[in-house]
């Protein structure tokens, strides 16, 4: 497999990265990178994926690893970390390095350079995708992320009310400015549905997925309902996909996985520039 390439170094084992980003906190951005890290493995591809939420790492809950500590390898000065593997995916988090109760009191150009350390120094086992859980926002990680890590593209979570759509807009920018290509967008919390009536509600408003991937010629990969089961799958270390992988939820972000891997193979195809060539016995 191809080694992705960073600052004139390599990723050995990295053949597509993918950022999962959004402009704001609590759209649910890190539950849908889990889901979709796991959504791509139940379509038969290799999945890592990178918790760059330096400040508040949530995934090492998330896949149920808790305290556990990635094993070092290599000899002094070239030393690398394994990734712990939890439903078959490969991860690296600060929280693997650190105390649930320790914080994070370190400027920007500190929690670039931790990223930077974890993307570079994890020994990633011949990966199809690397998915990047980002923080929120557009502040120094992200724009440093997205300078000097060679993105295949980004995935952008919103959720359908005005005020998220406006932060989201802004994350699809930041990424049209550096030249990363925007993949889609994944709309979150888009329906509510009554566990005892069944009755359908858009509490968040209906639509704003769909018109902020079409004001940006993007495509929207997805909705996803307010559902109590996502938020408690996650909570209990066990994500939909891999807590219930035939439920209607799990199918959702296995559409949206399938949707992302032809538009990683629409675009490589575009940026290769090869035509197609067809035989006949003309």
């Amino acid at each position: 497999m191809a080694a992705t390439t960073i600052a004139n170094q390599q990723i050995p084992g990295v053949k597509h990265i993918i950022a999962v980003a959004s402009g704001k906190g609590g759209v649910g951005k890190s539950t849908t990178s889990v889901n979709l890290a796991l959504a791509l493995a139940a379509e038969g591809h290799r999945v890592g994926i990178l918790d760059a939420d330096i400040y508040g790492p949530s995934q090492p809950q998330m896949l149920g690893v808790g305290q556990k500590r990635p094993q070092i390898v290599g000899e002094a000065g070239q030393q690398q970390m394994l990734p712990l593997v939890a439903y078959g995916i490969q991860s690296i988090s600060m929280g693997y390095l650190v105390t649930e109760e320790t914080p994070m009191l370190w400027r920007g150009p500190m929690a670039t350079g931790a990223l930077q350390q974890l993307l570079m120094q994890t020994r990633w086992d011949n990966l199809d995708y690397l998915i990047i859980d980002m923080p929120p926002g557009t502040g120094d990680i992200q724009i440093t992320l997205a300078q000097k890590v060679p993105l295949t593209g980004a995935v952008i979570v919103t959720t359908p009310q005005d005020i998220a759509l406006l932060d989201a807009k802004k994350a699809v920018e930041m990424f049209r400015k550096v030249n990363v290509p925007v993949l889609g967008v994944v709309e979150n919390m888009a329906i509510h549905i009554c566990t005892n009536c069944g009755h359908e509600e858009h509490i968040f408003g209906e639509g704003g997925g769909e018109r902020m991937a079409r004001d940006y010629h993007t495509e929207l990969l997805g909705s996803l309902p307010l559902e109590l089961s996502i938020r408690v799958d996650a909570d209990a270390g066990k994500p939909s996909v891999a807590a219930n992988p035939d439920s209607a939820v799990s199918q959702r972000y296995r559409s949206i996985a399938r949707k992302l891997i032809g538009k990683v193979e629409a675009h490589n195809a575009e940026a290769n520039g090869f035509p197609d060539i067809e035989f006949s016995d003309d």
